[in-house]
């Protein structure tokens, strides 16, 4: 469906927006210091943006406001969210999209996620030093963010393609703005920008880090977005992207072909769901495995006696054990295929839920780590939702892996080291690597529902923090009955266990933990980090999230961890 020509999105008709989101991101963002933050909601009855930049979110209110629906919002703010955090994502990354739509009442999953080229000679790869999974062409994998926009675009979405890009490629040519808490990511690969000529020509103007305050032009990105408009997906098969990207590759020693970017299909894979109380929680499958392990935490954790404050000794050990519990299924067993969840599924049978929910009873029985996992830092992910007036809902999650992917560009793309994320060690895990697969991410994309519709989208970026997040969110609010914006604010918690340690398993916190709280789980048989100063957000990210009222009242809450911001459509 064409919009009418009045209707048009243009840079205009979202300009007037700025203003006021910016002011209400840098109040947000200042208003964290010294503890726990209530997130007061931004409330809409027409439509409703939440994402990690104001301008990508006013993209997206626009476009709603030109007639839009949540799909064609989400092609704009996507793209607008590369060019303004291009540390963390675009169309060099990956994309995991979860979609519910109001007319059959159906949640869907758009799987972009990246993949290894088809002639990859894995044992070759092997061999490679393992720098070069992290740095370069080698590390590059097929990007599937493209291919997953145009895919739902073409299924759903309601204006015309060029319409839903045109906004993003205004922002990229005039530049998004420099705010606080993006320069805090750029510094943090600073080293990394300095030695490379292509990354510092583009973000360090004059040789140094972009002020806060200055305007970041992308005019070659936005020239690859105009040839996107225009040609569609084509110029990701055998077009002048990908082959831009094929040559790249080819001559900076990766394994990219032209043939990888022609076969390469979107997936709609169905959606993982599982029953909490009175909910439904809907996530995306493998291979981002966030919400296997979310939703199998909160699963055993169903019924037990959770009482408030969900930040006391006895419930951050109790959530803990269900990690302990959960962790070794999720990472051990969860795969790609059609038989990859069967594992998961068996574990949240009544009996297996059980027999497990007894074990955490028992604080004894599980007072011994076992398990190990990585808690790694430079994670570069986004989170946006979107939320129409028809009662459509996107709720998704965008990464380049790490903080400026491989930081290699073709045609102004940032392209993704995703190949860093399988496993080389051991031939029969299931995300061992492969050719054409694609490696497991913990994104964790989510959509709660209840009596069939949906109330509640949320994600986070934040690596292997992104499911804890989650989850205490979810137990916060919809258990204990904690207001969204106080769930959302509060000291950030994570679990894990560093590789090859002995010592007790670790509790990362925020800084605003609470003293006696810390000593309380010391004596429980944790240590804990006290990992950055509250509200920081490099390392714990922001959870963005949108609640759908019975009243047909949308609440956007914007994490000000890091530069997130809510917008809603201009007629309003």
């Amino acid at each position: 469906m064409e919009m009418k020509k009045d209707r048009r999105v243009t840079f205009p008709a979202w300009g007037m927006l700025r203003f006021a989101l910016l002011a209400l991101a840098l109040v947000l963002s200042g208003g964290l210091e010294g503890g726990p933050l209530t997130i007061q909601p931004v409330v809409s009855q027409s439509g409703i943006v939440v994402a990690g930049h104001p301008e990508a979110a006013a993209v997206g209110a626009a476009i709603l406001s030109a007639g839009g629906n949540a799909i064609d919002a989400a092609v704009g703010v996507s793209l607008t969210l590369g060019a303004a955090e291009p540390y963390g994502s675009g169309l060099g990354g990956k994309l995991m999209l979860l979609y519910y739509d109001a007319e059959s009442q159906q949640a869907f999953v758009v799987d972009g996620m990246d993949q290894a080229g088809l002639s990859l000679e894995t044992d070759t790869y092997r061999r490679l030093p393992e720098v070069s999974r992290y740095n370069d062409w080698s590390a590059v994998a097929v990007p599937g963010l493209p291919f997953a926009l145009h895919a739902a675009h073409t299924r759903w979405g309601r204006v015309s393609w060029a319409e839903a890009v045109q906004p993003a490629i205004t922002v990229a040519r005039q530049g998004p703005l420099v705010l606080e808490k993006n320069r805090v990511l750029f510094a943090e690969r600073e080293g990394r920008l300095r030695n490379n000529s292509a990354l510092r020509d583009l973000y360090m103007p004059g040789g140094e880090l972009p002020a806060i305050g200055t305007r970041l032009p992308h005019p070659q990105l936005a020239t690859s977005m105009e040839v996107f408009a225009r040609e569609g997906i084509a110029a990701f098969r055998d077009g002048p992207l990908a082959q831009a990207i094929v040559t790249a590759s080819q001559e900076g020693g990766g394994h990219l072909t032209i043939e990888d970017f022609m076969e390469y299909q979107a997936r709609f894979p169905e959606p993982i769901e599982v029953g909490f109380g009175p909910y439904q929680l809907m996530g995306s499958p493998p291979p981002s495995v966030g919400a296997t392990l979310a939703f199998a935490m909160l699963k055993l954790l169903e019924g037990l006696t959770l009482e408030p404050p969900l930040r006391s000794a006895g419930a951050v050990d109790l959530i803990g054990r269900a990690w302990r519990l959960a962790l070794p299924i999720v990472r051990d067993e969860v795969s790609v295929g059609p038989h990859g969840l069967d594992m998961w599924e068996n574990f949240l049978s009544v009996q297996s839920i059980e027999e497990l929910r007894h074990q955490l009873r028992k604080p004894e029985a599980l007072a011994e780590p076992s398990m190990s996992t990585d808690s790694g830092n430079n994670d570069a992910t986004t989170h946006f939702v979107v939320a129409d007036a028809d009662g459509n809902v996107v709720s998704a999650t965008q990464s380049l892996s790490l903080h400026f992917g491989a930081g290699v560009i073709a045609s102004g793309i940032i392209l993704n080291n995703t190949m860093s994320n399988f496993v080389y060690e051991d031939p029969h895990h299931p995300n061992f690597v492969a050719p054409g697969k694609r490696p497991r991410s913990t994104i964790t994309p989510t959509i709660v529902s209840r009596d069939g519709r949906p109330v509640l989208a949320l994600g986070a970026p934040g690596g292997q923090r992104i499911p804890s997040a989650v989850v205490q969110v979810l137990l916060d609010h919809l258990v204990l009955e904690r207001p969204l914006g106080e769930a959302i604010g509060d000291t950030r918690l994570h679990w894990f266990r560093p590789p090859d340690s002995t010592g007790p398993d670790i509790i990362e916190a925020e800084s605003s933990l609470a003293e006696g709280l810390e000593r309380g789980l010391g004596s429980l048989g944790w240590q804990v980090n006290r990992r950055e100063e509250h509200g920081t957000g490099r390392h714990f990210g922001g959870v963005n999230a949108v609640s759908l009222r019975p009243d047909g009242r949308l609440e956007g809450f914007a994490d000000p961890r890091r530069s997130n911001a809510v917008a809603i459509p201009s007629n309003e």
